[in-house]
């Protein structure tokens, strides 16, 4: 698990590895980090201003991932995260998505195809933990979002209908570096970067802790 690892120091963009796409894209939903050994991750993500901006889960660190459809209320997903060896985060942490404007159930089974992809590709050792990109990040080709492209993730393409909306592209940008292991899809080969538009320069995010008492947010 990592955190603000996925963004762009001004937290506004997606910063993906260079290889990697956007499967799915959906609005108006909610992430929410419950109690654990990270204080500071704690509480409702839905303020831009909020310090957590990227919260990354790889699939071999969910747990107890299920779908609750309340009667009253949005359907959302739940689940833990657990922490890896050498990552940012300790323990477990219990998250939940809420799908606002609908596409929980659809998402879901995206969620759970893609898991058992990944699952298929994995390689035998567990992966290594996210590390901070470096150096420079780039403007993203327009191969990055494809929806509708067989070959965008080993033809598997979640439903356009229940996921209309795409990234603003102006938001969504690469770092110069590969994913440190295989996704859901074929390899996709690195671009160049000298092909690529220099965007600006990553930096590492502030450090955080249970002595972070600015940090310890409950929204």
């Amino acid at each position: 698990m990592s955190v603000n690892t996925a963004n762009t120091p001004d937290g506004l963009g997606v910063l993906l590895y260079n290889g990697e796409v956007i499967v799915i894209f959906a609005q108006g939903v909610v992430m929410t980090l419950g109690t654990s050994e990270n204080q500071s991750l704690e509480g409702r993500r839905t303020d831009p201003g909020d310090w957590v901006k990227s919260f990354e889960m790889p699939f071999n660190c969910m747990q107890a991932v299920q779908l609750e459809q309340p009667i009253f209320g949005a359907n959302y997903l739940k689940g833990i995260a657990v922490a890896v060896q050498g990552g940012q985060m300790r323990g477990e942490v219990p998250w939940r998505m809420t799908f606002n404007k609908g596409g929980c159930i659809d998402f879901g089974h995206a969620l759970l195809e893609a898991v058992d992809r990944a699952a298929r590709l994995r390689p035998a050792s567990a992966p290594p933990p996210y590390a901070p990109p470096a150096g420079n990040f780039y403007t993203a080709p327009p191969a990055y979002y494809q929806p509708n492209n067989q070959g965008a993730a080993n033809g598997y393409n979640p439903s356009t209908e229940a996921f209309p909306d795409q990234p603003n592209p102006s938001r969504v940008f690469i770092s110069g570096a590969p994913p440190p292991y295989p996704g859901i899809g074929p390899e996709r080969p690195p671009q160049p970067t000298e092909e690529l538009h220099i965007a600006g320069q990553w930096e590492p995010p502030p450090a955080y802790g249970e002595s972070a008492e600015g940090l310890r947010r409950r929204n």
